[in-house]
């Protein structure tokens, strides 16, 4: 797994301390989500989106690695996955793998498949 995966990279923007509840969230091909809350913790830092309609109200979680930017002026952070990548990750329970070591290892890896 990528460590880096889970620290925003310095060219997405992220300042540290500003909220990005409620931003929109972007993939390479189109909207799927609202942020719905985000963890700027050391090592596993990440947003999850609620995705609304997209895939029948789930929530995703998605590691810092791969936000590619913020803009804050219009509320959106884009992120480096299309939304396929996005819908196949494994699923995420907003109430139990938020704080998972082993569910964030298994998404890492996920993802980590697609870097570089």
């Amino acid at each position: 797994m990528d460590p880096n995966l889970w620290a925003y990279t310095p060219a997405s923007g992220r300042a540290t301390g500003a909220g990005l509840v409620g931003f929109k969230v972007e993939a390479t091909d189109g909207s799927i989500g609202k942020v719905d809350k985000h963890s700027d913790e050391m090592g596993s830092s990440h947003i999850v989106v609620d995705t609304g309609p997209w895939i029948f109200g789930k929530h995703v979680l998605l590691p810092a690695g791969v936000v590619s930017s913020i803009d804050f002026a219009a509320e959106t952070v884009h992120v480096s996955r299309t939304k396929d990548e996005i819908k196949n990750a494994p699923e995420f329970e907003k109430d139990s793998h938020a704080d998972d070591p082993g569910y964030r290892d298994e998404l890492g890896g996920y993802y980590g498949g697609f870097m570089g």
